[in-house]
């Protein structure tokens, strides 16, 4: 009789083990990562954060309310920087000031944000070379 209760008492601790360790050994969610910037010197505004390609970030005043309004044609000439599915950014980085984020956009897909607003490259910039600051509203991003 001792056996058989043992034999049930084992199973239930066998089964609460296996559930533990599944959970256990479960991948972690994605951690922060730096956001996908850098700090480059340009020679008409100095330095300026920009993507690992070099290319310069822009903030809109447009949307100063914090939401995104370029859409459809507008993302043509101003790409939006997009993250990967699933992908989170720390707020800080080193060296550059102000604070990252996200935003989803009306699509779905997920945008960098400076200091809360969208930032965006431009389509005519090359690498290390900042076309844009202060026309029509958009406004490259320091790195101070």
């Amino acid at each position: 009789m001792k056996l058989a209760r043992s034999a049930g008492a084992a199973a239930v601790l066998a089964v609460a083990l296996a559930s533990f360790a599944s959970v256990a050994l479960a991948a972690p969610s994605a951690a922060p990562v730096a956001p996908p910037v850098l700090k480059i010197k340009t020679a008409n505004l100095g330095l300026v954060v920009a993507t690992k390609k070099k290319l310069g970030l822009y903030t809109w005043n447009q949307e100063k309310d914090f939401k995104v309004h370029c859409t459809g044609a507008c993302t043509k000439q101003w790409p939006p920087v997009l993250l990967m599915k699933g992908e989170r950014v720390k707020a800080m980085t080193a060296g550059i000031k102000g604070e990252f984020g996200t935003i989803t956009r009306p699509d779905g897909t997920t945008q960098l944000t400076w200091n809360r607003q969208p930032v965006y490259t431009y389509e005519h910039d090359t690498a290390n070379v900042v076309l844009c600051d202060n026309v029509d509203g958009w406004f490259a991003v320091r790195a101070k």
